[in-house]
């Protein structure tokens, strides 16, 4: 980790830089993404180059700095909320509870009732209160929400009901409505690094994690945890995130170009994403990899979560944001 932190100072503080000459300067923009090209995160990210150059219409360059060569997300927050480094990333929101307590709310568990449901509260922008939350305090950006992958439970057996689910050591990230959710339903949620999980299930200090498809695969958490329980318990929102700071000292004419490419190539992350979902556990399964588990007791647990997910909105006074969210009808 060291190396990475030594690695993002050396790209310089500010984030940005600009290259060349008089008139020809080239203004140059770091991202990041903890993924591989074919990782819907960092496709998103591509997309949303090309539509910033396309919409800039100036000479502009953009780095991406793939596979955690940056470090994890957290990180990529981090830098973005100095102004150094890096200048745009997709980041979990759970990364953001420092700033917003609200923010990992909008990606809590039991909170969607299905990919229909996530999709008609992105259509109405009701996060905007959240993400002006997170402008002010962290000074990070959301310019659009990307996601869309359905987390399931991935285990070293088969869970198949709630009895099943009863004191399983489980990897849960790091907001406290994670930990709060999973032990309403009995199991015993821990913290863990993102990196570190594969290593985890593998010495026996956790049972099993909890992902969509995308990490899955990218992550090979099948080798470790082959059973994946279709519990169905989150849709992910990840937001693409852009440093204020690095934001402030661009020219209108890019700002204008980044605010309006923001949300179209969210629209197409979470199109990717919800997409390949399926066929990507579809695939693992055909291939041997993966072994799909019919989780019976959905809504069950659903009923059994509500009270804790209510009482934590409550807590962290986003009782509007979680009665707008289920009120969406359908």
């Amino acid at each position: 980790m060291q190396r990475r932190t030594l690695l993002a100072q050396a790209l310089g503080v500010g984030g940005f830089a600009i290259t060349g000459k008089a008139a020809a300067q080239a203004i140059t923009l770091n991202g990041a993404s903890q993924f591989n090209d074919e990782h819907a995160f960092t496709r998103c990210l591509v997309r949303f180059e090309e539509l910033v150059r396309q919409y800039y219409g100036e000479p502009i360059n953009f780095v991406l700095h793939k596979n955690s060569s940056l470090g994890l997300e957290k990180q990529y927050f981090e830098y973005m909320s100095q102004g150094r480094a890096l200048d745009y990333g997709i980041v979990s929101p759970a990364h953001m509870s420092t700033f917003s307590r609200a923010a990992p709310f909008i990606d809590a568990p039991f909170l969607f009732r299905d990919l229909a449901h996530w999709n008609r509260v992105m259509d109405q922008d009701l996060l905007k209160p959240i993400g002006d939350e997170v402008e002010k305090r962290a000074r990070v950006m959301l310019v659009g929400y990307a996601g869309g992958g359905i987390r399931n439970i991935f285990a070293n057996r088969p869970l198949t009901n709630l009895a099943e689910l009863r004191g399983v050591k489980v990897r849960v990230q790091g907001a406290p409505i994670w930990s709060r959710t999973f032990a309403a339903a009995g199991m015993s949620p821990t913290v863990i690094a993102y990196n570190e999980i594969y290593n985890a299930i593998q010495n026996g200090v956790i049972e099993a994690g909890e992902n969509e498809a995308a990490g899955v695969e990218q992550m090979r958490f099948f080798e470790v945890a082959p059973h994946l329980a279709q519990t169905q318990h989150a849709v992910t929102v990840r937001p693409i995130c852009f440093s204020a700071g690095s934001f402030a000292r661009l020219p209108p004419k890019l700002q204008a170009a980044i605010r309006r490419a923001g949300p179209e190539a969210a629209a197409y992350g979470r199109q990717i994403e919800s997409g390949e979902d399926s066929q990507k556990i579809d695939a693992l399964a055909a291939a041997g990899r993966l072994k799909k588990v019919e989780f019976s007791d959905r809504q069950a647990l659903m009923d059994k979560v509500a009270p804790v997910l209510g009482a934590y909105a409550r807590e962290i006074e986003a009782e509007g944001i979680l009665g707008r969210i289920t009120g969406v009808a359908g």
